[in-house]
């Protein structure tokens, strides 16, 4: 039963997507209470079902991205199933797709054709780089996009060249503008009635994130180059070497900075005209790390994180991912929250980390779906009778769990 008493509570998902950053978008809706519908084709579903590495035979990587959501498992080559996710669509709110540009045409479920029959349809579309322009019928995936971006030239070090950042951050960043642009139209129907298009790319949503070296190359001409676990402009911020092992560590302003010698025992360095302010820093900052590391390799990284955040500067140790899910802030905070799975049991979850008092105190109210488990109960809920569905069942147009 879902929560009417959630932000996006009595909103109808139709998640026709795939991979990651259509499912994503459709997760961040489902987080806040929408009923979101994934359609799986049958027989084997979602295809990221088949990508391991897997928890007792169920893909981790789907069961990353699935939570709060229901499955229908539908034969997209049958015409009949293709029609009921038309009529399907009829009654819903919100349709996410993420196919090549075109697929959606050829099978009459494009935003056109959808909207004719229901005009408060709000239709989000993700692809790689857009449906207009050069490249507009290009397929796309993150890697492709991480480097089209830039994103890549700027990550890295010298001796690597440029590098992938280590999630697929484009698919994330493309599917959390989707969710954005959709929560945005929603409230714009509440003044005029009707849905509309929403589109983003991976392209176009990693290069919405360039900031301030996007801004360097356009006013300046100053193209950034990969700076390491440096900040490329303001020193010393970035990472350094404790005794068991890397911690970050911002002395972002010059109080920070004096606060820092003085932390180090090395007073003088404020006054030092190679060190005088963060432009002077960066210019030797080869040097200043050099220091900086043998004084810091004297102790260890939470010891130095501790002080430094005792004085105001922002510190913490790097973390590799199992040192992560044990960390006391991690746990009492809740970023990972439990729900037990038909077949796995309890399952630990990364949580939403979005907080509200309009989400009840937790994000993860139902487990990822196996495949075709809701497939009766969704279409009852949208108006198709029993002996329908017992139809669909028959003819294989729909798959139940």
């Amino acid at each position: 039963m879902q929560d009417t008493k959630l932000p996006l509570a009595g909103l109808r998902v139709i998640d026709l997507s795939r991979a990651l950053a259509g499912p994503f978008c459709a997760t961040i809706l489902a987080d806040l209470g929408a009923d979101v519908v994934k359609i799986e084709p049958t027989p084997d579903g979602e295809m990221v079902r088949g990508w391991g590495p897997f928890q007792d035979g169920t893909s981790v990587y789907y069961l990353s991205i699935h939570r709060n959501k229901r499955s229908l498992a539908i034969n997209f080559r049958d015409p009949e199933g293709l029609d009921l996710i038309r009529t399907l669509a009829d009654k819903a709110d919100i349709l996410v797709e993420n196919f090549k540009p075109g697929v959606m045409a050829d099978m009459k479920m494009d935003y056109p054709a959808l909207a004719v029959r229901n005009p408060r349809l709000i239709f989000a579309s993700i692809t790689g780089f857009g449906t207009t322009g050069p490249y507009g019928g290009w397929p796309g995936v993150d890697q492709i996009a991480q480097g089209m971006s830039g994103l890549m030239s700027l990550t890295g070090h010298k001796e690597t060249g440029p590098t992938r950042v280590g999630i697929p951050i484009g698919d994330v960043v493309a599917g959390m503008w989707a969710a954005l642009g959709v929560q945005a139209a929603v409230i714009q129907r509440m003044a005029t009635g009707r849905g509309q298009l929403v589109e983003t790319s991976l392209l176009a949503g990693l290069i919405g994130l360039l900031t301030v070296q996007g801004q360097r190359e356009l006013s300046l001409g100053d193209t950034p180059v990969v700076a390491g676990n440096d900040h490329p402009v303001v020193y010393p911020y970035g990472m350094f070497e404790a005794n068991d092992g890397p911690f970050n560590m911002a002395a972002a302003t010059e109080d920070m900075w004096v606060k820092l010698c003085k932390l180090v025992g090395h007073e003088e360095w404020a006054t030092n005209p190679e060190y005088k302010d963060s432009a002077s820093r960066s210019r030797n900052r080869a040097a200043l790390k050099k220091e900086l590391n043998a004084i810091f390799a004297t102790r260890g990284k939470m010891d130095w994180t501790l002080d430094l955040v005792k004085l105001g500067l922002p510190a913490g140790p790097i973390f590799t991912l199992d040192q992560v899910f044990k960390d006391k802030h991690v746990i009492e905070t809740g970023i990972v929250e439990e729900i037990e799975h038909p077949s796995l049991g309890t399952l630990r979850l990364v949580a939403s980390p979005i907080r509200m008092a309009g989400m009840g105190g937790r994000s993860v109210r139902s487990a990822p779906p196996v495949l075709g488990a809701d497939s009766r109960k969704v279409l009852e809920d949208f108006g198709v009778p029993v002996e329908c569905i017992d139809a669909l069942v028959a003819s294989k147009t729909i798959q139940c769990a």
